[in-house]
């Protein structure tokens, strides 16, 4: 999936047709990256993820199951609990990504070719060099961070189970795996077009600024307004078709993969 990933970024630090890397469309944008970049182009900034992949997952579940737990003791209804937790857990996971999609992103902006830009460790020293572990340097657009995974795994999570209790389960295996699947889908699909400002104001904290030396984007709810006032309020919505193409199937292969792995454990263990 993280050619996805690359496109999405692409699209997302693009400021509109003026801008002279302007792609014209998501055709046009996977023809250029591999005419200009090669093939390898399209896995520029995968070490990161990878990295981090294991542990945010662990993290995104972990949580979620702790902060269910925590909330049942609540007056909070079953529904809204589920939500709240979610909401919790993506918080929590943004603390632990966002160093690595610094990184992620810086990479990806990358235009040279694959053999041309900088490893993903001698990037990371680079970024530390110039601002350091804080806001300014492996730690910016944290807050946009925070929005995107809190929003994100609070819709996620709260549509997927409060609507897969709700839709009565199939005794047929196949139709039962369909279901969870088109729930799974759904919800990571809504999950995506709901937290994509925040996702978008990331990239352009994370990535390149217009005037190198001069930081035009700063904080998240700072860059929304500008993209909105500079480009109009669509802007926010850069990258959502390859984002939902991602995240869609993702996510609901990503629950029903949880659901089993967790079940069996719960069984064995």
């Amino acid at each position: 999936m993280h050619p996805l990933d690359v496109v999405k970024t692409r699209f997302q630090i693009q400021r509109g047709a003026s801008d002279p890397h302007s792609y014209k469309s998501l055709g046009d944008c996977f023809r250029t990256i591999f005419r200009s970049e090669g093939l390898y182009g399209f896995y520029k900034g995968i070490l990161p993820p990878i990295l981090a992949e294991t542990p945010k997952r662990a993290v995104k579940f972990f949580t979620f199951e702790q902060y269910k737990k925590l909330l049942g003791f609540t007056s909070l209804s079953p529904g809204l609990a589920l939500s709240v937790a979610g909401l919790g857990s993506g918080l929590t996971e943004a603390l632990v990504v966002n160093p690595f999609e610094v990184v992620k992103v810086s990479l990806q902006a990358n235009r040279d070719s694959f053999k041309e830009q900088p490893s993903t460790f001698t990037q990371a020293r680079s970024i530390i060099n110039a601002g350091g572990f804080g806001l300014q340097g492996l730690n910016k657009g944290l807050t946009s961070t925070l929005g995107r995974h809190g929003v994100f795994n609070m819709i996620y999570f709260g549509f997927y189970f409060n609507v897969k209790d709700a839709i009565p389960a199939n005794q047929d295996p196949v139709l039962e795996f369909l279901r969870k699947f088109a729930i799974g889908l759904t919800s990571g699909t809504i999950s995506s077009c709901m937290n994509i400002p925040f996702d978008v104001a990331k990239s352009r904290i994370q990535g390149p600024q217009p005037v190198p030396g001069e930081v035009k984007y700063r904080t998240c709810f700072q860059t929304m307004g500008l993209i909105c006032r500079e480009e109009g309020y669509l802007a926010l919505y850069k990258g959502l078709v390859p984002k939902i193409m991602r995240l869609g199937p993702g996510g609901a292969v990503m629950l029903l993969v949880y659901e089993h792995v967790s079940g069996w454990l719960q069984r064995n263990w």
